[in-house]
């Protein structure tokens, strides 16, 4: 089971306007600390109640934010959907760094964070994002690598305190290649991602903008084995009932195990957690009626997720979960302006933050991610107050109608991952 996953980000310049480079000179460590205060400084969002900063905090609004995101791609796709929510959080959280104003005040909203506003301590997000990863990624028994490439047009320059500070909280690589020579710029880049992402992503696009100036890829790599495997003996071909029209065969894995689950009688749907060695687990919704998934999809919710995770029941029971294979690729930019971030791919754009040159702005975001589900686990490169039971939970639980599933980190309560099958023989 294989999986990885990248983002891929155009800035571009607006060819029919351009001002001389600022200057590039050794910048002060003050300037970085003016750049961080820039998060402090933004204009206050009414009517919203801030909370405490914790990485708890983080997570759960990164969630939502995934949550919000998977809403957007829903709409746009009836079949199945794999991305990684976390992933693009810390693209975003990159872009922090590099705008002001209405620009950034965008960002923090559509992400989110904005509850999290406050001025004394909402600089503190590049810290927490840092720890957030570093927690999630030195489990010895949970195998995720994360992070950043930047591809930078040589004559185009990025400002010290953006270059120090994303170094420092994100990891961020920077590389300069000539994107005027599209072709060798494109297969030096592909060659990059097929790197880091050990091979899952041998090429990530075709063709970018030659007046492209930069180009960040953020990737995750996530390998998890089932802490109690299914054993390969038992899996047989069975019928997965796509609607009630359309039926497919697909390997029907098998395991008879002690399996934590609950039962959602407001949303109507059987939910089961298979758990990892280490700390995550996959979570996996399956409506009660055939292709009744859009009523969950309406309403998953971080909130939601933990009251399931608290009511669940560990019993005894036979699972049949289908063997599948997902490689989904999504225009980003599109889901993000949907969610009110828009400024940040115009020429309204302020990533005054990221470079002295004006009219500079975000071309596109897209985010390809491939995942494998098999007996011995899962590598992937990214309603409150529902009535929860666990005790009329079936003996036996076959997985053989379209569900959603998630794969979460339980210490830090982090979505790595999210999707939906509706066909498990389609990519």
């Amino acid at each position: 089971m294989k999986a990885g996953i990248c983002l891929l980000l155009l800035c571009e310049m607006c060819t029919e306007l351009s001002t001389s480079l600022g200057k590039n000179g050794n910048q002060k460590k003050d300037k970085e600390e003016s750049l961080l205060q820039n998060l402090e400084t933004a204009e206050p969002f009414e009517e919203q109640v801030p909370l405490e900063f914790t990485l708890y905090n983080l997570t759960e609004k990164n969630m939502n934010f995934g949550f919000n995101l998977y809403r957007k791609i829903a709409l746009k796709h009836d079949n199945n959907v794999f991305f990684s929510p976390l992933s693009m959080s810390f693209v975003m959280a990159v872009f922090m760094l590099a705008a002001k104003g209405e620009t950034y005040k965008q960002i923090v909203q559509g992400t989110n964070l904005h509850l999290l506003q406050g001025k004394e301590n909402f600089h503190q997000l590049p810290t927490l994002f840092k720890q957030l990863k570093d927690n999630i990624t030195e489990n010895e028994e949970l195998v995720l690598q994360r992070g950043s490439l930047s591809f930078v047009q040589k004559n185009f320059r990025l400002k010290e305190p953006f270059l120090n500070l994303s170094k420092q909280y994100f990891d961020l690589e920077f590389l300069n290649v000539d994107f005027q020579n599209s072709t060798h710029a494109k297969n030096i880049i592909n060659q990059n991602i097929n790197k880091k992402t050990k091979g899952k992503i041998p090429k990530l696009f075709e063709e970018f903008d030659q007046h492209a100036k930069l180009v960040l890829v953020d990737y995750i790599l996530f390998k998890g084995k089932w802490l109690h495997p299914f054993n390969t003996r038992f899996t047989e071909l069975e019928t997965f009932y796509i609607d009630k029209y359309r039926n497919v065969q697909v390997p029907m894995m098998f395991k008879s195990d002690m399996v934590a689950s609950t039962l959602d009688k407001n949303l109507r749907c059987i939910v089961l957690k298979l758990p990892y060695r280490g700390s995550a687990h996959m979570l996996i919704a399956m409506p009660e009626k055939e292709g009744d998934y859009a009523s969950l999809e309406d309403h998953i919710t971080a909130e939601l997720v933990e009251s399931w995770l608290r009511n669940m029941k560990t019993r005894k029971m036979d699972i049949f979960f289908p063997k599948f294979k997902l490689d989904q690729k999504y225009q980003m930019h599109e889901l993000l302006h949907a969610l009110g971030i828009r400024n940040l791919f115009t020429k309204r754009a302020d990533l005054s933050q990221l470079t002295d040159q004006r009219f500079v702005k975000v071309s596109k975001i897209i985010q390809r991610a491939v995942i494998e589900v098999d007996e011995k686990g899962t590598e992937a490169a990214a309603v409150s107050g529902s009535e929860i039971t666990a005790y009329s939970m079936p003996p036996t639980i076959k997985v053989t109608q379209p569900f959603l599933f998630m794969i979460y980190e339980e210490t830090f309560k982090t979505l790595l991952f999210m999707g939906r099958v509706v066909n498990p023989t389609e990519l």
